[in-house]
C-alpha cells in the first residue's frame, strides 16, 4: 500500500518518517495561506514534507465550485486551483487533490457535470503529463456524477479520490462495495476514514460502520496503482490498527 498520511492530524509528519510513508499536506485548504501568509505556512510546510519522499498537496476548497452559477465564483475556483498546483510543484509533488464543489440542495446533476467537463478540460491544458488532479468525493449521493465526470473529461490527468468516509454519511444506501466498483476505472488515490454514518468524523479504519478490510482488500485488487491517504484524526491508532491487519 503506497500510504500518506494527512498533516490533519499534527503528529503526521513525525509518524511519516518514522514509518516510512507519505504525507497529504492540508495547510493550503486555508486559501489565504496562498496569499499573505503564505511565508508562514510556506516554512511549516517545508518542514513537515522534510525527508518524506511522497508529498500530496490537498488543495484549497471553501466557497470554491468549477461548476459555479456565478462566473466570478468559477474565475476565483480556477485561481486558487492554479495557486495550489504551482505551490505544489515547489515541493516536487506531482497530485493534488481537490473538492468537486457539488451540493445536492443547488445544482442539477446533469448542469452541473456539463459545466464541471468544460472547466476541466481548460484547465488541464495547463497541467504537465506527469501531473495527476484528483477530484474527491464530499456530498455526492452515490459515484455517478464523478465517475461521468471523468469519463467525459478523458485524460488521465484527472482522476478520482474516494474518500470513504464521505461516502459513508452522504451516500447512504450505497454500499461501499458500488463506489468501489464504479469508481475503479478511474481511481487513483483514496481517502481512509471511517464513521458510523452520521457525520464526517474521520475516525482511525476501525472506529465506524464501513468494513474497512474489506473496503481496502477491494480497492487494492481492482485498483493496484492506487495512492492512499490515512485523513484520521489520531494517526497512531490508525497506523496501529493497519499493521495489526498486515496492511502496512
Amino acid at each position: 500500500m503506497d500510504l500518506h498520511l494527512s498533516t490533519i492530524d499534527n503528529e503526521a509528519p513525525v509518524l511519516a518518517r518514522t514509518h516510512g510513508l507519505g504525507l497529504e499536506v492540508t495547510e493550503y485548504c486555508t486559501p489565504s495561506f496562498l496569499d499573505e501568509e503564505y511565508r508562514e505556512a510556506d516554512r511549516l510546510v517545508r518542514e513537515a514534507v522534510r525527508g518524506v519522499r511522497g508529498r500530496i498537496l490537498h488543495a484549497p476548497f471553501c466557497e470554491l465550485c468549477p461548476a459555479a452559477v456565478d462566473p466570478l465564483v468559477v474565475d476565483v475556483t480556477r485561481r486558487r486551483f492554479r495557486q495550489a498546483l504551482s505551490v505544489a510543484r515547489s515541493y516536487g509533488m506531482k497530485r493534488m487533490v481537490v473538492h468537486s464543489g457539488f451540493l445536492p440542495m443547488l445544482y442539477h446533476e446533469g448542469w452541473f457535470a456539463e459545466r464541471t467537463v468544460r472547466f476541466w478540460q481548460d484547465f488541464l491544458t495547463g497541467v504537465e503529463a506527469d501531473e495527476c488532479i484528483v477530484v474527491e468525493n464530499v456530498f455526492e449521493r452515490t459515484p455517478d456524477l464523478l465517475v461521468g465526470i471523468a469519463a467525459a473529461v478523458a485524460d488521465p490527468r484527472l482522476r478520482l479520490c474516494l474518500d470513504i468516509g464521505h461516502a459513508n454519511v452522504s451516500g447512504k444506501g450505497v454500499p461501499m462495495e458500488a463506489w468501489i466498483d464504479a469508481a475503479a476505472p478511474f481511481l487513483a488515490h483514496v481517502h481512509v476514514h471511517n464513521n458510523y454514518g452520521d457525520t464526517d468524523a474521520h475516525n482511525a479504519p476501525q472506529e465506524g460502520t464501513v468494513d474497512m478490510a474489506a473496503a481496502l482488500g477491494r480497492i487494492a485488487s481492482a485498483c493496484p496503482e492506487a495512492t492512499f491517504t490515512l485523513e484520521c484524526r489520531d494517526d497512531e491508532k490508525a497506523l496501529a490498527w493497519l499493521e495489526s491487519r498486515s496492511l502496512l
